[in-house]
This record gives structure tokens, C-alpha cells and sequence, in this order.
């Protein structure tokens, strides 16, 4: 005779009746959120326009984000619309949002697909042979899927954050990095990653003539305060906002000959984080204040494209991001002054080598950032060794880059179009799909 067994304990069954619970409400939010946030205007064929009208385009930018991440990609369109002159591009959505946005800034061609599908019948429709990511997004993985073509990344920025080195860097045949310094990066932080698959190009999208936003004023110096968001997590979180950011604005706005621009990371404008969007909104009200009565006024160029705003600056203060490289890559001229939110200069020496051309503001530094700012903007005094690391970083002259990155694509269709036919199962329309959703915009 079997014995019985035991009923669960009252305990447990109230846990796994809350844990139902709380799964069902999960999904009923969820639902909720695609209702209210699904655009009406979402065209009803799976692939818009017809696949009959867009033609062949060998390469393809793969970008499947809402527009809080557009910033992403448009940084890239410039140098796509280069190589358009030469290759025809398309570019690839997931999102209508995206897709009507895009079709208003680029006279690239863009095709919106919802399905999986729908994804890999337009590659072999188009006949895609180099597709291009810009980001680590999750549905990259369901391009990735298709094999008639050779899969780069590009990543949206240089920069020494712990998100530029991934184990997604495995995923693709080739990774563009902008010089040394990124080589290194992926030898320190990965295991078992062939560095071969890295292509060094420097940074394209750094040899666009961009028109500057703002005009130098006679007698004011200009300062740039570029922070950056907290990050998907606390790893990349290299925000100075919650901690310095105050303290760096009001540093500032007490030199009697400087001119202020902040302009933070988009996605600051949007935090959630209740001690940034406190920071951001001091600041604002800081340097709105400071502005009455003043013919100069300091700026708040959020909307601005962040390259257009270089020219006139003599000092820039940013945290670990793009920018401070896109930064010294343009005017090595010009110092740089970095934060650190965690205070472990060994660390940040090990992980940022810019940070040995900078002056650095931490928590223990934080109270004198007002006689940092006044002698890097009197003196510079790391100019020297700021001008060697550009070098590290990026290696070219400028317009190089450029060309290196249009060699590059064009050597890849070259070497797709010779071993295409040698791969087994590579015949048009072959994958290997499983789950054909491709899930809602959000």
C-alpha cells in the first residue's frame, strides 16, 4: 500500500496562490501596456512597403528599437548614407514608431517587419549580404538567425563602459572597434573570444563635417558639462548626476567668465531614477536662474546633435562615456575633466586610460571642483599625455576611418558572395526558425 503523500502546508499553498497571482496580473499588465502604447496607424501587412517595391540591397542596418533608443542608430546614418552612394542600403525595423521616424531624417530606405518571418523573407528578397547592428539589442538574435549573410557589429559609440565587451560579441562574424584601446578591452574582459573577429576602423561617423550649434562669445570661456544615464543596470551605471552633478553645475556657474552648456545624456530627459532626475532638474533650474539678466545666457541644447557643440568648448567635464573620446578624438587641443561615481582610482586607471590624462572628480575631490575646473581652464595641465592616448584610442588621422569602414563592408560582400554557395543549408529561405512572433514594439 502507497503512502499518501503529505498535503502542502497552508504556508505554502498562500505562496503558490500569490505566485499565480501575481503572474497572471503580470501578463495582464503587459497586455495592458501593448494596448495603450501600440500606434493605431500600424500598418496591417506584415512588411511595409511591398517587398516587390524596395528592390536588392546587399547591405543591411538591422535596428529593432522603439525611439528611446534611436539615438543609437542615428549617429550611424550619415556614414550609411556615405556608403549608399556606393552599395545600396536598407534599413531594417521592428517598431513603427521607429519607422516613421526614420523616413522623416533619411533618404535611406526603410522597411518595417513585425514577424520573424516577415524578417528573413525580406533579407532574401533583398539579397542581404552584410548586415549591421548598432546595439546589443535582445532581437538582434533573431536576425542573427539568418545564414546567406555575414553579421557585424558596429555598437553606437567608443567608450569604456563595461557594455562595450560583451559575450554577444561572439554572436557575429565581425566587430568594428575604433582602435587599441577596445583591442584590449576585449582581451582583459573576455575568455575564449577570437580577437581576430575585431576590425579596427577607428570611428566614422568622427570624419562627418557636423555645423556648430553654438557661436564662441568675446571674452567667456565655454564650458561643457555632458553627463551620461545611469545605465540598464549598476554595472554601467557612470552617471555623476545623483552624486557631483550639482555640485560640478554650481562649480561652474560661480567662474565669472564662463559660459555653461549642459547637455546629459538623452535619456536623462526621461530617467526614472528618482536622485538623477533630481540632480537634472537642479541643474536646469540652476542655470535657468543664473540666466536672468544675462546678456550671454548658459545653454541647455538638449535637442542638439552633441557633435555640433565641440567647436567652441574649452573645457569639457563628462563621465565615462562617448562623448569624453569622441571628445579627444576631435579636440585633443582641449582638456578634459572625468568623473568617478565609485572613487576607486585604480580601477578607473585600469579600465579607462583616459582617466591618466584627466583630472578626475570623485568624493574625495568633490569639494575642491570649482578650483579643478579654474586650472584646467588656465592651465591644461595634462595636455601632453591627453594628445598620446588619442592615439591609443583611435590611430588615424581623420577621413581614414571613413575609408577603412567602406573597405571593410566592401571586402565582406566580396568574401559573402564567394562562400555563400559552399555553406550547406544555406539555400534561399532556409533558417532555422522556431518561434515565428516577433513580439510587440515594447
Amino acid at each position: 500500500m502507497t503512502t499518501p503523500l503529505p498535503l502542502p502546508s497552508r504556508t505554502a499553498r498562500v505562496r503558490r496562490y500569490v505566485g499565480k497571482s501575481l503572474l497572471r496580473t503580470g501578463a495582464r499588465i503587459k497586455r495592458l501596456i501593448v494596448a495603450v502604447t501600440k500606434d493605431p496607424t500600424e500598418p496591417r501587412p506584415a512588411i511595409d512597403p511591398p517587398l516587390d517595391e524596395t528592390g536588392h540591397h546587399p547591405v543591411v542596418a538591422y535596428f529593432a528599437e522603439t525611439p528611446v533608443r534611436y539615438y543609437q542608430l542615428r549617429q550611424w546614418l550619415p556614414v550609411l548614407e556615405k556608403v549608399a552612394t556606393e552599395r545600396p542600403v536598407l534599413i531594417v525595423t521592428r517598431s513603427w514608431a521607429t519607422t516613421k521616424r526614420l523616413r522623416e531624417q533619411t533618404h535611406l530606405p526603410v522597411t518595417y517587419t513585425k514577424t520573424l518571418d516577415g524578417l528573413l523573407t525580406t533579407y532574401t528578397a533583398v539579397d542581404a549580404k552584410v548586415v549591421v547592428y548598432v546595439n546589443n539589442g535582445m532581437r538582434n538574435f533573431q536576425s542573427l538567425i539568418y545564414r546567406r549573410a555575414l553579421h557585424v557589429h558596429l555598437n553606437h559609440g567608443e567608450s569604456d563602459k563595461v557594455s562595450m565587451v560583451s559575450n554577444q560579441a561572439k554572436s557575429y562574424d565581425h566587430v568594428v572597434v575604433a582602435g587599441q584601446a577596445a583591442i584590449e578591452r576585449h582581451r582583459r574582459t573576455l575568455i575564449n573570444f577570437d580577437l581576430d573577429t575585431l576590425v579596427v576602423c577607428g570611428r566614422p561617423q568622427l570624419d562627418l563635417d557636423v555645423e556648430s550649434t553654438i557661436s564662441p562669445v568675446p571674452g567667456k570661456r565655454t564650458v561643457f558639462y555632458a553627463p551620461t544615464w545611469s545605465g540598464e543596470d549598476d554595472a554601467n551605471n557612470y552617471t555623476s548626476l545623483d552624486h557631483y552633478g550639482v555640485a560640478i553645475a554650481q562649480g561652474l556657474l560661480a567662474i565669472p567668465d564662463v559660459r555653461v552648456v549642459y547637455k546629459p545624456h538623452p535619456r536623462v530627459l526621461t530617467s526614472t531614477e528618482p536622485a538623477v532626475a533630481a540632480a537634472h532638474e537642479e541643474i536646469v533650474r540652476l542655470i535657468t536662474e543664473a540666466n536672468d539678466g544675462r546678456d550671454e545666457p548658459h545653454l541647455l541644447p538638449f535637442e542638439e546633435d552633441i557633435l555640433g557643440l565641440f567647436d567652441t568648448v574649452d573645457l569639457l567635464v563628462t563621465d565615462i562615456s562617448s562623448v569624453g573620446l569622441d571628445f579627444l578624438y576631435l579636440r585633443p587641443d582641449v582638456p578634459i575633466v572625468l568623473t568617478d561615481r565609485r572613487t576607486d582610482r585604480a580601477r578607473l586607471l585600469r579600465d579607462a586610460p583616459i582617466a591618466g590624462a584627466t583630472d578626475v572628480v570623485d568624493a574625495e575631490s568633490v569639494h575642491d571642483v570649482a578650483g579643478i575646473l579654474s586650472r584646467n581652464l588656465e592651465d591644461d595641465p595634462r595636455h601632453e599625455v591627453r594628445t598620446s592616448l588619442r592615439d591609443h584610442y583611435f590611430g588615424f588621422a581623420r577621413g581614414e576611418s571613413s575609408v577603412r569602414f567602406r573597405m571593410f563592408l566592401e571586402e565582406c560582400i566580396d568574401r559573402r558572395d564567394a562562400e555563400v554557395g559552399s555553406v550547406v543549408g544555406a539555400q534561399p529561405g532556409a533558417t532555422d526558425a522556431g518561434d515565428s512572433e516577433a513580439g510587440d514594439e515594447i
